[in-house]
């Protein structure tokens, strides 16, 4: 219900412009699990996204992220290498050519799936991209906030140009479907108080430019070593080295932050910074749903 019923909040114009609508990462296990599903989600600009705990296709560097990175940057990106002959007929009508079938315009999540690759699309530049970085429902009376996935530190270092970033915090939707609700369960609560907090666009320069110059230069000297790379496609110096961890981990304690001080906003107190590290979230084990000691509720969106 979160990603509806925030962006309620926007004029209702926006609904009848694509253009204007935010696109949004969406779980595959949930949101695509059958075609019906999938292209509701697909229309309603949703990226299908596998997560670690459910697939062995998730993780930071799947190919949806790259479509993130792709539709906050500057240019189309098609397979310019591709070849037009290779495209099929469509419907087995000899005179209508498929566009899909060469690839151009899809990507593959599995190696195995085809979803429509917006970032192939000359209007989809500079798209607004809307993530949850917590990944994840977890519901406190304090409204304490878990770590930020790295997935955010991504869109923000490898987009070209550095995108607008808006930080928000919302609360009480966990009001409306909160994980004790009894029968009837899959019915949302009316009348329930929700608030959402929009912070100002960020200075992204001042916050985040010494992190993304570090990043190209890193980027330039592998690029310099083992040839160009495509926006969104990295080398396993660009994923796994030390310093790509380093600059990810700051990237995402910062924009953290950011929706600290808009949390902040709202009368809350400071945050223990032990909150925004992985390691202290360690504690919830295996059972990552649940009631937790400190009285929070998670599970897996």
């Amino acid at each position: 219900m979160d990603d509806p019923i925030l962006w309620g909040t926007l004029p209702l114009s926006y609904l009848f412009n694509p253009d204007s609508m935010r696109w949004g990462l969406g779980s595959y296990d949930l949101c695509f699990t059958n075609k019906g599903i999938s292209t509701f989600f697909t229309l309603g600009q949703v990226l299908p996204t596998h997560r670690s705990a459910h697939s062995p296709f998730g993780g930071l560097f799947q190919p949806t992220v790259t479509q993130a990175i792709r539709l906050l940057s500057r240019r189309p990106f098609t397979h310019e290498n591709e070849k037009a002959e290779k495209a099929t007929t469509s419907l087995k009508h000899p005179g209508l050519i498929d566009p899909f079938s060469e690839g151009h315009l899809t990507f593959s999540t599995n190696g195995h799936d085809t979803f429509p690759a917006p970032s192939a699309y000359l209007s989809r530049r500079h798209s607004w991209v809307h993530i949850f970085p917590e990944g994840m429902i977890h519901q406190t009376e304090d409204r304490i906030m878990r770590y930020f996935k790295w997935g955010v530190s991504r869109l923000i270092l490898e987009s070209e140009p550095m995108p607008d970033i808006v930080p928000i915090f919302i609360e009480g939707f966990d009001n409306i479907m909160h994980e004790t609700r009894t029968f009837p369960r899959f019915v949302p609560r009316p009348f329930k108080n929700v608030r959402v907090t929009f912070g100002e666009k960020l200075d992204a320069e001042d916050v985040f430019g010494d992190l993304r110059a570090r990043w190209k230069k890193m980027r330039a000297n592998e690029e310099s070593k083992g040839g160009q790379l495509e926006v969104g496609v990295l080398n396993d110096a660009l994923k796994y080295s030390e310093e790509a961890v380093s600059l990810r981990k700051e990237c995402t304690r910062r924009m953290r932050q950011a929706v600290l001080d808009v949390r902040r906003q709202r009368g809350y107190p400071e945050d223990d910074p032990k909150n925004s590290l992985a390691e202290t979230w360690l504690r919830e084990g295996p059972g990552r749903e649940g009631r937790k000691e400190d009285g929070s509720i998670t599970k897996d969106t």
